[in-house]
């Protein structure tokens, strides 16, 4: 396989999940609720493909994806918290679950962008 393509692939996943999440943070009370709730495994699914594709890379993308990680454990606390509460709470969990995986598919980006750009440095050497 290759990292360049694993990364896309994971980025992507993540998009997707912001999307998500966005959808169901638009929701109000138990039907917000039960959209995150379904969400926990595609986070799971997200970090897990991305942190399979962190040993390929370099330090720099490391670094990023390493971010991006850590964003998706927080989005999976949050999640978590969501679950558990209601009213201004739940709202509050929602709105850090979407920063969360907003920085987390941001990190992702910037990871590419950081490969693209060594793997162009390195083919004009």
């Amino acid at each position: 396989m290759r990292t360049d393509s694993d990364l896309a692939q994971v980025r992507k996943a993540a998009q997707q999940l912001h999307a998500a999440i966005s959808d169901a943070a638009a929701k109000q009370g138990g039907a917000a609720k039960a959209d995150i709730e379904s969400l926990t495994q595609k986070a799971k699914a997200v970090r897990d493909s991305l942190k399979a594709s962190v040993s390929a890379q370099d330090e720099v993308t490391k670094k990023h994806l390493n971010a991006a990680a850590a964003a998706l454990d927080a989005l999976q606390k949050h999640i978590a918290e969501a679950v558990k509460s209601s009213g201004r709470e739940l709202h509050t969990s929602m709105r850090k679950t979407l920063a969360d995986a907003r920085a987390s598919a941001q990190q992702v980006s910037e990871a590419i962008a950081m490969q693209r750009s060594t793997q162009s440095s390195k083919s004009h050497n």
